[in-house]
C-alpha cells in the first residue's frame, strides 16, 4: 500500500513537486556502513540534505575499520547496507573469499582513484619522463617507466612493494591493469595461493585506504592505489607524488556501489526502493549546475564523522582539479563523478569487467563460458531497481526523465581503444575475446599451478 502526502518545496533546479509519493516501508529505522573515502559522498550528502528523511528512512551512517569488517556487517546483518567495492557483491556472490548473496541496485560513483609512488620512487622514474612544450610532465605516464626503477631494486636485492585496499577491489585491479600495460607482471592468484604474487615482478598487498600515506612514508610500500583524499594527502604531507589518476587509465570507469543482502531487496522492496530514491538525489545533487554544490559537499566530507581529512585536501580532487607533483595542480573536471554519464545506473558491462580481472589474475580459477559472466552480472547488478526508483523520482518531479538510460540492455557501447591506457578495447558482451586480447594474464584454458601458469 502507498500513501500520499504534500511534499515541501524543493530547492533544487527541478520543478518543486506538488506531491511527492511515499512508500509503505517494511523498515524505517536503517544503518549503512562506509570506508573514509571521498566516494561515500551520496551516503554523507543523502543523510545531511535529508534526502533520507525525506523517504520516511531514519538512518545511520558508521565508518568502517576495513573492507571485510564492512562487508561482514552487510552479511550478518549488522548493517543493513554499505558503501562497497564494486568487487565485493560480485566476489561473495560467487563464492570467492566470504560466500553470501550481495546485490546493488546503485553504482555510486566513477572515476576517483589514482597512483601514487613514494619521493624515492618518483626521482628516479622521473628523468625519463616524457615533457610538453611548456615543459610540464607529459600524462598519462606508463609504467614502463617503473621497470628500471623495479630493476634497480631487484639488483640491490630489495622487493618492489605497492599497496592496494583489498584482493577484490578496483584498486588491485586498476593497479594490475596499469602494471600490465607497461610490461610489469604484477602477480597471479591461485586456490592454493592467494597473495596474488605468484610470478610477480611487483608485490601487491593490502592496506587499509587511510593508513596508505603513513604506510608510505614508512617506507613498507614504495607505492599504492587508493581512492580519494589518500593520494592528494600524500602531495599535502610530502612523501608521494601521485603519476596517474584512474581517469587516465580508463576514462569514466565504473568505481564503488552501494551493497545490499539479496535476502533485505527480497524481504524490504520498499525500503529498499526508498533507498535508491535518496541516493539517485544524493548523486543529481554533487553534479547538478557543473558540480556547483561541491565546495559544500567538501565541507560535509571534510568532518570527523565522514572522511575527516583537511577541506583543501579533499577539495584537491572533489572541485574538478587533481595536483601531481607538489604545485603541478591541473583541471580534471571528471575526476569524481557522480551523476553524469549516467553513473549510478548498475552496467551489467561494469560488473563482467570485474570479474575478467579475477580471472584475468587467477582469482577464478578456470575458464568460463561468456554466459556465465552475464548470468552473474545479472544475479548482482539490479538496474531494474534503479529504475522503478528513478521513475518515482521523475513522476515527484524530482529528477529529470532524459537524465536515466530507460531502454539500455544493461551493456554499456563498447569502450574505446583511445580512452584505456593500452588502447585495447573493451566489450562487455565478449569477455573472453576481451580477455584473450590482453598480453599480460590468463587465456582461455589456462590455469596457475603451482608458480607457473599452464596450458
Amino acid at each position: 500500500m502507498k500513501k500520499l502526502i504534500f511534499a515541501l518545496a524543493a530547492t533544487t533546479a527541478l520543478t518543486s513537486p506538488a506531491l511527492a509519493e511515499m512508500l509503505d516501508l517494511e523498515k524505517d529505522v536503517l544503518t549503512f556502513g562506509f570506508i573514509k573515502l571521498t566516494d561515500m559522498a551520496p551516503l554523507a550528502v543523502a543523510y545531511e540534505q535529508g534526502f533520507f528523511d525525506d523517504e520516511g528512512l531514519f538512518v545511520t551512517l558508521e565508518a568502517q575499520a576495513n573492507w571485510k569488517v564492512l562487508l561482514d556487517g552487510v552479511i550478518d546483518g549488522t548493517l543493513d547496507g554499505a558503501h562497497m567495492l564494486a568487487g565485493q557483491p560480485l566476489a561473495a556472490t560467487i563464492g570467492y573469499g566470504t560466500e553470501a548473496h550481495i546485490i546493488t541496485p546503485f553504482s555510486m560513483d566513477l572515476n576517483g582513484n589514482a597512483i601514487t609512488v613514494s619521493n624515492e620512487v618518483w626521482d628516479m622514474m622521473k628523468p625519463s619522463l616524457p615533457v610538453t612544450d611548456s615543459g610540464e610532465i607529459q600524462h598519462p605516464i606508463s609504467a614502463s617507466h617503473l621497470q628500471p626503477v623495479i630493476n634497480s631494486f631487484k639488483d640491490e636485492g630489495k622487493p618492489f612493494n605497492m599497496g592496494m585496499v583489498f584482493p577484490v577491489s578496483t584498486h588491485n585491479y586498476e593497479l594490475r591493469y596499469w602494471l600490465a600495460a607497461g610490461g610489469i607482471n604484477p602477480g597471479y592468484y591461485s586456490p592454493q595461493n592467494v597473495t596474488g604474487q605468484i610470478d610477480a615482478d611487483v608485490f601487491l598487498s593490502v592496506t587499509p585506504p587511510p593508513q596508505m600515506p603513513s604506510t608510505l612514508e614508512a617506507g613498507t610500500i614504495n607505492g599504492y592505489c587508493v581512492g580519494e583524499p589518500w593520494n592528494q594527502q600524500a602531495v599535502a604531507k610530502g612523501i608521494g607524488v601521485p603519476v596517474i589518476t584512474d581517469y587516465e587509465l580508463w576514462k569514466n570507469n565504473p568505481e564503488k556501489v552501494f551493497g545490499i543482502t539479496q535476502e533485505f531487496a527480497e524481504q524490504n522492496p520498499n525500503t529498499t526502493l526508498a533507498l535508491v530514491k535518496a541516493l539517485i538525489r544524493a548523486a543529481i545533487w554533487l553534479d547538478e549546475n557543473d558540480n556547483a554544490n561541491r565546495p559544500e559537499a567538501v565541507e560535509i566530507l571534510s568532518r570527523p564523522e565522514y572522511v575527516g581529512a583537511d577541506y583543501d585536501v579533499i577539495a584537491n580532487s572533489m572541485t574538478g582539479t587533481f595536483e601531481y607533483e607538489r604545485g603541478d595542480t591541473r583541471a580534471v573536471p571528471d575526476f569524481n563523478v557522480f551523476f553524469r554519464h549516467h553513473a549510478t545506473y548498475p552496467y551489467y558491462s561494469d560488473a563482467v569487467w570485474y570479474l575478467t580481472q579475477m580471472r584475468r589474475w587467477g582469482q577464478i580459477a578456470e575458464a568460463k563460458p561468456d554466459s556465465w559472466y552475464d548470468e552473474v552480472a545479472k544475479s548482482v547488478y539490479k538496474p531494474e531497481i534503479y529504475l522503478e526508483a528513478a521513475r518515482l523520482l521523475v513522476k515527484e518531479g524530482r529528477a529529470n526523465e532524459a537524465d536515466f538510460p530507460w531502454d539500455s540492455d544493461g551493456y554499456k557501447a563498447p569502450t574505446p581503444a583511445a580512452d584505456i591506457i593500452d588502447a585495447i578495447p573493451y566489450d562487455g558482451a565478449a569477455p573472453n575475446a576481451y580477455l584473450d586480447s590482453l598480453p599480460i594474464g590468463l587465456k582461455a584454458g589456462q590455469t596457475v599451478v603451482g608458480t607457473e601458469v599452464q596450458g
